[in-house]
């Protein structure tokens, strides 16, 4: 199982990144199977970089915020106004309930039939898993300002047959539901949008480097990588605070980064550049 950053940005986009969206491939029955968890502002863009749309097996929302789920209007356009007509599936979009009337109210269509044509909408149901292809996916309830938000562990089997398992946190505060959500999982991809010192009085919302370094660390995950990170927070004071409570391989997610889930180093794309900084923390 591969995991491609296409935007890692927290809350909005940046000038390098767009907001969050993270596209997963495994081969499976003969083919690569690809899916992308969340789809922020900006995104649709990037993943074309990667991909060619009309190859997406599914999109996967860990919430209802736009810089998770903003740009399913735009792959709307693409599928329903393509010349000739679109060539892949009926895709399915899974996420918490009502996604079909909250997409199409940003688009300002009315619900019935709304994006129905173009999408196939499934609603999560929290604690069981959900198969697409390879990927067997299971949403948790975690602890962010709106009606449902989930991180998402997503297993697939690798090439040697052994069982791969990477957790997504979506957007969340540390709570219980976040370690078993990372229980044992071999690549922990990890908001930290806060900046440990500065955002500290601030509960509920996000987490920083020490609240997701403790969450790996209760979690025992094989490697922690830090998304969701605003322009405005240091990447170097996030991996400072948690490397003090996670003894773990930690980084920075970064925009056109490859990584091989379960291997213990990443491949860069070399066709995305990253900022200086970025390339400091990844070092």
């Amino acid at each position: 199982m591969e995991l491609t950053i296409i935007g890692c940005s927290g809350s909005f986009p940046g000038p390098e990144s767009p907001a969050s969206c993270y596209l997963l491939s495994a081969e499976h029955d003969g083919r690569t199977w690809r899916i992308i968890l969340d789809l922020g502002n900006g995104a649709l863009g990037k993943l074309q970089q990667h991909i060619a749309l009309e190859d997406l097996d599914a999109v996967c929302l860990s919430h209802l915020h736009p810089d998770h789920y903003m740009d399913l209007c735009g792959l709307h356009v693409a599928i329903r106004w393509r010349p000739g007509g679109w060539p892949g599936p009926h895709l399915p979009v899974f996420g918490p309930l009502n996604t079909d009337q909250r997409i199409a109210n940003a688009y300002g269509m009315e619900p019935d039939p709304g994006m129905h044509p173009d999408f196939d909408f499934h609603s999560w149901n929290p604690w069981q898993v959900q198969q697409i292809g390879p990927f067997r996916i299971t949403a948790i309830p975690v602890r962010h300002p709106i009606d449902e938000a989930y991180a998402l562990r997503v297993e697939a089997p690798g090439a040697d047959g052994r069982l791969r398992t990477l957790t997504y946190s979506g957007d969340t505060d540390a709570c219980d539901n976040l370690v078993e959500a990372a229980r044992g999982t071999d690549l922990f991809l990890c908001e930290a949008a806060f900046e440990d010192g500065r955002d500290d009085h601030i509960e509920g919302v996000h987490l920083n480097g020490r609240r997701a370094g403790e969450m790996a660390s209760a979690a025992e995950a094989g490697r922690l990588l830090l998304t969701h990170i605003p322009v405005w927070t240091s990447k170097k004071v996030l991996l400072e605070h948690a490397a003090a409570t996670y003894d773990g391989d930690i980084a920075v997610a970064v925009g056109g980064v490859t990584y091989q889930v379960g291997a213990p180093t990443p491949a860069v794309t070399t066709s995305v550049a990253s900022s200086r900084e970025d390339r400091e923390t990844t070092a």
